[in-house]
């Protein structure tokens, strides 16, 4: 992976934006934001709830891709717990999360630009893509998700 400053990278991999992080630095903390991530979609596949929540810190925001906003882990929790049970397991459709730009806004703060697809069995994608906006920090030494917006793209 290319991590340096001022490279532009392609879809599924991810840049700095700045020399914040060294090279190897850069590498080492955006796999461990893409673990992040595929968390998500881990959690989000196998409907674990309790999994999910536990990524984000007690203070987040999160805004649905409906736009509704959730203050805190609490909030995000119960309406997790009414939307995803139910939602994936069962439905013929799997969700597919790829971290596609990293912009470190400092060491241990980073804007996470992912791309959201629905799969069917067949691997077709169904419905209409994501792109989730993930701020994340870097708190004891684990990433957690801080400020995350949902955007549904129209039309893809």
């Amino acid at each position: 992976m290319n991590t340096d400053a001022n490279t532009t990278i392609t879809a599924g991999t991810a840049r700095t934006g700045n020399a914040l992080l060294d090279a190897g630095s850069a590498e080492a903390e955006i796999a461990a934001i893409q673990q992040v991530v595929a968390t998500v979609q881990h959690a989000q596949a196998n409907e674990l709830v309790e999994e999910f929540v536990g990524l984000f810190r007690a203070d987040a925001i999160w805004t649905t891709g409906h736009g509704k906003l959730l203050r805190g882990r609490e909030e995000i929790a119960e309406f997790t717990r009414t939307v995803l049970p139910g939602a994936v397991v069962g439905s013929g459709s799997t969700a597919v999360y790829e971290v596609v730009h990293v912009f470190f806004l400092r060491p241990d703060v980073a804007a996470v630009k992912v791309r959201q697809r629905y799969l069917d069995g067949g691997g077709g994608q169904v419905g209409e893509e994501g792109s989730p906006l993930y701020v994340m920090a870097k708190e004891d030494g684990r990433w957690l998700l801080t400020a995350c917006q949902n955007t549904v793209v129209r039309g893809s």
